[in-house]
């Protein structure tokens, strides 16, 4: 990360200087914001870290609760939303902190004795090359607060207000109105009303706030589908063990039930699924009765022979399994779409809702959450056309309802009794074989790189794909290793992207060296910086060169082969108050890592340019001499700042 650009200054350099802004800030709450923040989930913080990152967008952040969340909830990290947060600059720290899951154990009945189990298999939880990011396991309320700290660090110097409850939401329908979406805010104490009411008004309300979302059903929306009749029951637990994979990520299918178990940062603390059988564990069921005691004895009872003496109880829950999805994640009617942009937003479990063992519903959410941060940022601040808002909906509902069909499949499966004798392909009974082949092929969903957005106004068609098949337009920008030509240092390509709302284009160099007159790399670059490029078009005046569109490159050449001082301008911008050089624009292939060229199967002697959006997915492959084809693009999303 880069910093001292403005000038030198002593201490925390990562502690961002306070925006002119938060200084003239009245006291209590504002009276108008741009965006008014619902809900202190995952959604809610992640898009609130997003937008703090721009101090002229006005940001409110509510919840309900008194204060920050402090245990409990979701755990599991999957390596896409690592990625996230290392455009944050919170990865090392996740990474530091969390629960690696490396192996995922599988058991069931002993074909000997059904009434114990037995380990039937052991896996890779992820593939190799899938991601440079693991899978870890983080409770949720660490996560929330990393991006808290992320968002009191920012210039914005952003907080949540806690004790607050949207109760009434309206929109002006006259279009009129600069800020078209009034708010009544009831006043809590203890969760309790104190009579006491506030008014804000918004140009833009995102409701992130969960299942039972107000801001919903003020649009209209509503979750559709069913509840399941699995009761499941969850706990996190110190406890002592002789089960042997207690260190592991577990699925247990047994014939007295199911057991997930989930190994929790820090050594010793584990999470605990249990499926809470409707004949067996009837009573506690329908008398509401459940305890930590009673899910401990059917740990017991599905572990047989192994024991597990709980010692303390971090947390622990009862859930009904559902899956629910709304058809739409903002305002508008899908007749009215052509004619109206939306002003009210869902995200999360506000719009679609599921069960918890296959680790995505936090994921998803705050993926939800960074898909619509970098719209609302750059149709507020003037650089993207208000027409880019309705790309969140179209996109983020086709990932949820995806989700949910394999959620469903991943449910049944993981619940299914155990067939004895084998899989003859029934649906009642699953061989415990078969859910162990369908966990090993859905690893990349699971991992959350499977995402694939449709073509659009910021996604294309695939047309030039061959020229970069390993980076797959509509998803997520695949790193790899390279130097970086300045200072030799080893990275990862897709680190340099931030959370800070500017596309990027990768150009990867044809083989030419990129001095020469026959470079089509170096006549991009010098493309780049005329009057017809899409930066000049697109760049307010007096913003640094790369604060819309960033441009880097990577060169075939050895970091000793290329000089520093030989590269195009538009790789050497000058930036700040003193014009200084961004030397961190070029970078060259990492042979001791693996080839980004080969890795990425990028064309040697054609070379591309990838063009990336905010939130790291790839929106176009072209080739390097496709200078108007690049621009026209640009030109449908980003405003003319001349």
């Amino acid at each position: 990360m880069q910093f001292y650009l403005d000038g030198y200054r002593p201490g925390d350099p990562f502690l961002e200087e306070p925006h002119p802004s938060v200084a003239d800030r009245p006291e209590g709450l504002p009276e108008e914001v741009d965006v008014l923040i619902v809900g202190c989930g995952p959604a809610g913080l992640v898009l609130a870290a997003q937008l703090a990152n721009f101090p002229d967008v006005t940001t409110m952040v509510i919840d309900r609760r008194d204060g920050p969340l402090e245990v409990g909830q979701a755990d599991g990290v999957a390596c896409r939303t690592v990625e996230m947060f290392e455009a944050f600059g919170l990865a090392d720290q996740l990474i530091a902190e969390g629960y690696w899951v490396n192996e995922v154990s599988f058991w069931r009945p002993d074909p000997d004795d059904r009434s114990r189990i037995t380990r039937t298999g052991r896996i890779q939880d992820v593939e190799d090359g899938l991601s440079e990011m693991p899978h870890v396991i983080v409770n949720q309320a660490r996560m929330l607060a990393y991006l808290r700290g992320s968002m009191e660090r920012s210039a914005s110097r952003l907080r949540p207000h806690y004790g607050l409850h949207a109760s009434e939401l309206t929109v002006d329908p006259s279009g009129e109105s600069e800020h078209p979406v009034t708010v009544t805010l009831q006043h809590l104490a203890d969760f309790r009303e104190t009579g006491r009411t506030s008014t804000v008004r918004a140009r833009y309300v995102v409701g992130c706030d969960g299942a039972r979302s107000g801001v919903r059903t003020a649009i209209g929306r509503e979750l559709v589908g069913d509840l399941t009749n699995q009761t499941w029951g969850v706990m996190d637990v110190l406890a002592v063990t002789d089960f042997p994979d207690i260190r592991l990520k577990a699925a247990v299918s047994a014939d007295q039930g199911s057991v997930l178990i989930i190994p929790r940062e820090g050594g010793y603390l584990v999470r605990i699924y249990l499926e809470l059988d409707a004949v067996r564990d009837r009573d506690m069921l329908e008398n509401r009765s459940v305890t930590p005691e009673k899910l401990a004895a059917v740990a017991n009872r599905i572990l047989h022979p192994y024991t597990i003496e709980v010692k303390d109880v971090g947390w622990w829950s009862v859930y009904e399994i559902g899956q629910r999805l709304c058809d739409k994640f903002d305002d508008v009617p899908a007749a009215e779409t052509p004619s109206r942009h939306p002003h009210v937003f869902i995200a999360g479990d506000a719009c679609h809702t599921h069960s918890a063992k296959a680790g995505q519903g936090m994921n998803v959410s705050m993926a939800d959450a960074w898909n619509l941060g970098w719209k609302l940022a750059a149709v507020l601040r003037g650089t993207a056309v208000p027409d880019l808002l309705h790309t969140y909906s179209a996109e983020r509902q086709e990932v949820a309802a995806e989700l949910i069909a394999f959620d469903r499949e991943f449910s049944r499966m993981f619940s299914a009794a155990p067939k004895e004798g084998g899989d003859s392909g029934d649906d009642e009974d699953i061989d415990p074989e078969r859910f162990q082949r369908y966990f090993a092929a859905q690893g990349r969903f699971t991992a959350g790189v499977a995402t694939r957005y449709a073509p659009s106004m910021i996604t294309a068609s695939p047309e030039f794909q061959d020229l970069a098949r390993g980076l797959p337009v509509g998803m997520r920008f695949h790193s790899a290793p390279v130097v970086r030509l300045a200072d030799a240092k080893p990275v990862q390509l897709g680190h340099v992207a931030r959370a800070d709302g500017a596309w990027r284009l990768y150009v990867f160099a044809d083989r030419s060296d990129p001095a020469s007159p026959d470079s089509r790399a170096r006549a991009l670059c010098d493309f780049l910086v005329s009057e017809k490029s899409p930066i000049a078009r697109h760049t307010p005046a007096g913003a640094d060169p790369d604060s819309v569109i960033d441009v880097r490159a990577v060169f075939q050449q050895g970091h000793r082969d290329l000089p520093v001082d030989a590269m195009p301008a538009v790789l050497q911008p000058r930036k700040g108050r003193f014009g200084l050089v961004d030397y961190e624009k070029a970078f060259c292939p990492d042979p001791a890592a693996g080839d980004i060229f080969d890795l990425r199967g990028i064309d040697r002697d054609a070379g591309c340019v990838v063009v990336v959006r905010p939130d790291q997915y790839v929106a176009h492959v072209l080739p390097l001499d496709a200078h108007d084809e690049l621009a026209d693009f640009l030109a449908g999303i980003l405003v003319d700042a001349r």
